[in-house]
């Protein structure tokens, strides 16, 4: 029986640093069969849906949603990964069967893949009357180092980002991150234990290989073992809230002469979910009743 992804928040140095743990393994593994990602695809996907899912997390209201898009001009082009407050996250990406060779570290080129010349864009949709949008640069298209810049620039929270995906011949070994923020009141002498500490440390996915707990990693990536535990029953999945009724929605926005003259050629519609491959078919017929509907 496979063991459950989860989400933990946790507090070090009475207050003074606080980190989130998350292991992804079953959703990226997920996505990778909705999505028949490679490899290569499946560490790039795998790590921003890790990301999603921290951030989602993190948001107040169950309305609330965060959208990523990230488009650094790669092979895998244009990429968008939405999470809800419960840290259930769908995305997908433009070209998912890109696979590239190994870098010169042996490892899974994800900048290569994800390009080194676009951007990260953050949108929150939060209830306000204007959705928060924070757009920033992309470092190196590794993803982490990419939204440590972000959290800097766009949010001014100086702040420590790992993300992995370990993938074998059956598929994802393990996936999973942390993102680690420092209070104002933390010290350098803080600082400088956390800098030797995440140095030490190792990969996110090595140590989950190594079915470490999320909690024995934080106190790995502190060095702080009176870690206060803050919440630890977030279950992160890949889930998609699509339907045929907000796909009627999306056919109705195109406008009744658009729809008529669409069934003029064709006897049916039929539109695919990017998100999870989905697909929803609206027969003539179905098409008839909806432009009786509709206004002119």
């Amino acid at each position: 029986m496979k063991e459950n992804d989860k989400i933990i928040k946790v507090l070090a140095y009475d207050g003074k640093v606080s980190i989130i743990c998350a292991k992804t393994t079953n959703l990226v593994e997920e996505a990778r069969k909705i999505h028949d990602l490679t490899p290569t695809t499946t560490a790039v996907l795998g790590r921003v849906l890790t990301m999603a899912s921290i951030m989602g997390s993190e948001l107040k209201n169950k309305e609330d949603n965060i959208t990523i898009q990230i488009d650094g001009k790669g092979p895998v082009g244009k990429i968008v990964v939405v999470s809800n407050n419960n840290a259930k996250v769908k995305g997908y990406m433009q070209n998912p069967l890109v696979e590239l060779p190994l870098n010169n570290l042996g490892k899974i080129d994800v900048g290569g893949a994800v390009g080194r010349n676009g951007y990260i864009n953050i949108i929150k949709d939060i209830g306000l009357k204007d959705p928060y949008i924070g757009i920033t640069p992309i470092v190196s298209g590794e993803i982490a180092e990419d939204f440590t810049k972000y959290f800097a620039d766009s949010e001014q929270k100086p702040t420590a980002i790992a993300l992995g995906v370990l993938v074998n011949k059956d598929g994802t070994k393990s996936s999973g991150g942390y993102r680690l923020n420092l209070m104002p009141d933390a010290t350098e002498d803080i600082i400088t234990k956390l800098e030797e500490n995440i140095n030490k440390a190792g990969s996110i996915s090595s140590m989950l290989s190594e079915n470490l707990s999320l909690e024995d990693i934080a106190k790995k990536v502190t060095g702080d073992n009176n870690l206060v535990i803050v919440e630890n029953n977030i279950e992160p999945q890949y889930e998609c809230d699509c339907s045929k009724e907000k796909f009627e929605k999306g056919l109705i926005s195109l406008g009744k002469r658009e729809l008529e003259n669409i069934i003029k050629e064709d006897d049916k519609i039929e539109t695919v979910c990017q998100f999870c491959n989905k697909k929803y078919v609206f027969n003539k017929k179905y098409i008839e009743e909806l432009l009786k509907e509709m206004r002119d």
